[in-house]
């Protein structure tokens, strides 16, 4: 009896668990979610093509571990990665989980092909118990756009501080830099592909800073 009350009193939690994260997830909006619509329109086909869309509620990770060391083995192992160990440079899957290098010893682990699972970064966190190193939830600290189409690169050359040129800013490359005044991770995701990640704060600037860029491929060209 005591079992079966047990077992009465998990399934109603769980199930509690479950209803309270279905109502969240509907008043959940991305922070460029209002803006999808001018997105949507602005998209630019044929030889200057050049699109923009938001991808939602990524999971994103900060990890601070020291490379090498046993903390950063034990995050490997827990999250699934292994850790870039230079700058600019990431690993893992682009279109999945991946990792990008943001200093010495801080690191950002994304998933674009699923969404945060509430309560699962304290699992993460447990990995490290007893030994210096942190895992915390940054799934809600920024906004991840992607930017691509065959002049995706002339639109961020309008306003980007680092030269985005193949061979300084390859495929995977990520780095840390402006985008005309706003501070983002700039992530070359494929040949191209771009993501650009500000903080959730700066996502409708960004957004409308990348539509302008992007008005004039919507024109016949001018030589």
């Amino acid at each position: 009896m005591a079992e079966d009350t047990a077992t009465l009193q998990s399934m109603t939690s769980s199930t509690g668990t479950i209803a309270i994260s279905e109502e969240l997830a509907a008043l959940r909006r991305a922070p460029a979610a209002h803006l999808w619509e001018r997105m949507a329109a602005a998209e630019v086909n044929g030889s200057r093509s050049v699109a923009l869309r938001e991808i939602a509620f990524p999971t994103q990770r900060g990890v601070r571990v020291k490379p090498g060391s046993e903390s950063a083995r034990r995050v490997e192992q827990r999250l699934g990665i292994t850790l870039p160990d230079r700058r600019g440079n990431t690993t893992g899957d682009a279109d999945g989980l991946h990792a990008m290098w943001l200093s010495p010893d801080e690191y950002l682990v994304v998933d674009v092909s699923r969404e945060q699972i509430p309560g699962e970064v304290e699992q993460e966190a447990a990995a490290l118990e007893g030994l210096p190193g942190q895992i915390l939830d940054l799934s809600a600290n920024r906004a991840v756009l992607e930017l691509s189409g065959s002049c995706a690169r002339e639109v961020l050359e309008k306003g980007c501080h680092i030269d985005l040129h193949p061979r300084e800013f390859p495929i995977s490359a990520a780095v840390s830099t402006l985008l005309g005044p706003v501070p983002v991770i700039l992530h070359r995701s494929g040949e191209s592909s771009y993501r650009v990640l500000p903080r959730s704060s700066f996502a409708t600037f960004t957004v409308l800073w990348l539509l302008d860029a992007m008005t004039e491929y919507s024109s016949e060209q001018v030589l």
